[in-house]
């Protein structure tokens, strides 16, 4: 059950950071409304790496796609590619 709690307990700061837990992070209203949310460190760092997970896998669809719309590119031509900008790959 998440922990809502108004805004304006952050007078008693400590007794509010107290409540956050790993993985219960704590919700803030203001005006009776979501606004806030404090979490743990370790929980926002996972929140970040997923998103880069998603992010990533986002675009190795998009590439994936490409490929089967327009064709592959040989290993061949991606070396040329690669030659022609100076970057030497093996």
């Amino acid at each position: 059950m998440p922990t809502i709690i108004p805004v304006s307990e952050l007078r008693n700061y400590g007794s509010v950071l107290e409540k956050v837990k790993e993985g219960e992070p704590i919700y803030l209203t203001k005006n009776g409304r979501g606004e806030y949310t404090i979490r743990k460190i370790e929980d926002e760092e996972r929140i970040q790496e997923t998103m880069a997970a998603i992010l990533l896998l986002s675009e190795i669809v998009k590439g994936i796609r490409s490929a089967e719309e327009s064709g592959y590119v040989t290993s061949d031509d991606m070396l040329a590619h690669f030659k022609a900008r100076g970057i030497n790959i093996g």
